[in-house]
């Protein structure tokens, strides 16, 4: 997998992407871990912000756009190829951070590049 493709929605995602999905519930492959709180359709920047609620204590995490595996807008779902585990040890979101420092997305990248399918 290359970086560029974390960083993109992938073909079971793309014609969905452009729509507004703030607020959507966010799936799991072990289940619901929260709801989109933020979205990015920049290309090579493409990523969505999780808001996990209690699950985590209010933790934020971005999550890039290549562990989308499908948008449904009829029932308002996100579904991620990650499990409940993997998301949790994530580094928090830092709203600061993830757009200017190529360290934090690199950081990010190798967390969500090691596992699962893309």
């Amino acid at each position: 997998m290359t970086d560029g493709n974390l960083w993109n929605y992938g073909p079971e995602v793309t014609n969905y992407a452009d729509a507004e999905i703030v607020g959507y519930k966010v799936e799991a492959r072990d289940g619901h871990i929260g709801k989109v709180d933020k979205h990015s359709t920049d290309v090579d920047s493409q990523y969505i912000v999780v808001d996990t609620g209690v699950w985590i204590f209010g933790k934020e995490v971005l999550l890039p756009a290549g562990t989308l595996t499908g948008i449904d807008h009829e029932n308002k779902t996100v579904t991620v190829s990650r499990t409940k585990d993997e998301i949790k040890s994530a580094p928090e979101f830092d709203k600061d951070k993830h757009l200017t420092d190529p360290g934090y997305r690199g950081e990010l990248g190798t967390h969500y590049g090691r596992g699962g399918a893309l």
